[in-house]
């Protein structure tokens, strides 16, 4: 579903009045265009004689890349699949107190299992976001624009997807797995942050130069 579709659908069904596809899934989706940029300039950079000395690192942030579009490709899909446990669970009788309570339970391990497709796509636009540090210097410098684009993308995803985690954990009771996916996300965030700044400053000081 989606993956071997029109982009046109995709979006189309997006911006409908369908529960699906959401934030999580456009998160991951933006993630993998981040990914893709990144292998991109990959490609650009392997087999030129000019970037001979650092072919063999470049070819490795390429295989990575390329293994990280595919896992959010996947989450964009799977944060469509998993909703639909959340409205299964939320569609569950209530009219018993056992009724309820099989309900209510039901609707916890749903919104745990919905965190989980954003969750991992935070962790590779992590990932995505440290593979471009290196290219700033040794990736071809024709597409010191896309390093950049491939950043913001990667953490303006990172951030998407937290956010659907977050909206998930605020239904969640359960306080202590609440309180360990916060605390595990919070230094991707700080850290993603630093090196998308660190990247986007340096690419706009590659292009001022270039026009200067």
């Amino acid at each position: 579903m989606y993956i071997d579709e029109p982009l046109k659908k995709y979006l189309d069904e997006t911006a409908s009045g369908a529960s699906t596809p959401g934030g999580g899934s456009v998160a991951a989706l933006a993630g993998a265009l981040g990914a893709a940029l990144t292998g991109m300039v990959c490609n650009f950079t392997v087999g030129k004689e000019k970037y001979k000395d650092v072919e063999v690192e470049v070819a490795q942030i390429l295989a990575e890349a390329e293994s990280l579009r595919n896992n959010l490709l996947e989450l964009m899909v799977e944060d469509t699949r998993v909703y639909g446990e959340v409205s299964k669970a939320y569609g569950m009788p209530r009219t018993t107190p056992e009724e309820k309570e099989a309900r209510a339970q039901a609707i916890q391990k749903a919104l745990k299992l919905a965190l989980q497709a954003p969750y991992e796509a935070a962790l590779c636009c992590h990932k995505i976001l440290k593979l471009n540090e290196p290219l700033l210097d040794k990736g071809n410098q024709n597409l010191i624009s896309d390093v950049g684009v491939a950043v913001l993308l990667a953490e303006s995803a990172l951030r998407s997807a937290v956010l659907n985690v977050e909206i998930n954990l605020s239904y969640i009771k359960d306080e202590e797995f609440c309180n360990n996916t916060r605390e595990k996300l919070k230094s991707i965030i700080t850290e993603s942050s630093e090196i998308r700044s660190k990247i986007y400053d340096k690419v706009k000081e590659v292009i001022g130069a270039k026009l200067g």
